[in-house]
């Protein structure tokens, strides 16, 4: 039975590596090229803001490094913190500071700052972008050459997550690892491919492609509310595209494994569709490639031990690019059975919340189940 499940695991591996579309490539990029102050007047950004006294100062300040004419819209959703009194010490141009209305039954709070904010929007092009999101001089204009270039109405870019303490070094490029895992990108930039993804950090998007799927009314409860709106879009005939960057770069601290924990428990049972047929699967099917390799390293003898070896070797030479990406030493990719063993333990936490009805918690708030 190990030689069975240990040559099974080393296949899995095997067949993983040779996928067309490489999900574990860090391909996709797109970067900021230029520093040349470019004429936005056509482009609105609208930032959901709860609670943001931290970063919202730098995050208005980057933009306006990013060109001329920019129209900003940050939503206040109902901060307790001054987060709108910082704002406006920024003294950004064209920027209106509304406070949101209250949330209503059935919305998520993001979607519902995000719909306020695009009711105002006068331009051909909306930038969703997130309270904690810095962008570096230029990006905007590398982000309007790229849509301009490639016929796109949809341009995502995922942002650098902060890796300064050891369990963001552990576990932060692994959470994109397993995004682009489970959403590869080649897929997902494909126009005749149903896979749909974004980074709701940062995604350039047209006016008019967002009024014609109804604007964010029509994913107003989605938890996984980038993929989602992606998905709208895609549906719709439109073009999409999504990323890599280094100069997308998220200012939220993930101190604490607790926090890491709760990022991650918020979203994943949902990504498996609620599903415990899912659960089931993905349990034994990350169970069989990143532990049992792990443990049949020590305990396996003969073929079973060198099927085990030959899979551990397979398991972290995918995970080098991403590890390459983030400046990070090699060394971590020994830790990923440890480190894909705490996500199946957080998909679980996930799991458990929901059946207990709690769909999801963010930000302060708790979205029921149903």
């Amino acid at each position: 039975m190990t030689d069975v499940l240990s040559s099974l695991a080393a296949f899995i591996w095997v067949l993983t590596a040779l996928l067309p579309w490489q999900p574990w490539r860090s391909r996709e990029l797109l970067d900021a090229d230029s520093l040349e102050t470019l004429d936005l007047s056509d482009v609105t950004v609208i930032i959901p803001a709860r609670n943001e006294v931290d970063v919202i100062g730098a995050t208005l300040k980057a933009l306006k490094q990013q060109g001329k004419g920019l129209h900003v819209i940050l939503v206040d959703d109902e901060s307790t913190d001054g987060t709108a009194n910082i704002a406006r010490k920024v003294e950004l141009e064209n920027i209106q500071i509304i406070r949101s209305e209250p949330l209503p039954s059935g919305w998520t709070g993001k979607l519902w700052a995000q719909e306020q904010g695009l009711q105002r929007v006068q331009t051909p092009l909306v930038l969703l972008l997130d309270a904690d999101i810095l962008l570096k001089p230029g990006l905007l204009s590398a982000l309007k050459a790229k849509r301009n270039a490639e016929s796109l109405q949809f341009v995502s870019l995922m942002a650098m997550l902060k890796v300064d303490t050891v369990w963001e070094k552990m576990l932060m490029p692994a959470f994109i690892y397993f995004f682009k895992m489970l959403y590869p990108f080649a897929l997902a930039n494909k126009p005749t491919s149903k896979v749909a993804a974004a980074a709701g950090g940062c995604i350039l998007v047209d006016t008019q492609a967002l009024q014609a799927i109804g604007g964010m009314a029509a994913i107003q409860d989605a938890v996984i509310d980038d993929c989602t709106l992606a998905k709208k879009i895609k549906q719709a005939g439109y073009k999409t595209w999504l990323g890599l960057t280094h100069s997308v770069i998220s200012q939220r601290p993930y101190v604490s494994l607790t926090e890491i924990w709760d990022m991650v428990a918020r979203t994943a049972y949902t990504q498996l569709f609620y599903s415990k047929s899912l659960l089931l699967v993905c349990t034994v099917l990350m169970s069989l490639m990143y532990l049992l390799p792990w443990y049949g390293l020590v305990f396996f003898t003969g073929s079973a031990w060198f099927f085990s070896v030959l899979a551990l070797l397979i398991m972290c030479g995918l995970y080098l690019p991403t590890l390459h990406f983030y400046a990070l030493n090699n060394a971590w990719a020994l830790c990923m059975p440890v480190i894909a063993g705490l996500y199946l333990l957080m998909t679980w936490t996930s799991a458990i919340r929901y059946w207990r009805g709690e769909r999801s918690r963010w930000k302060g708030r708790i979205y029921q189940k149903g």
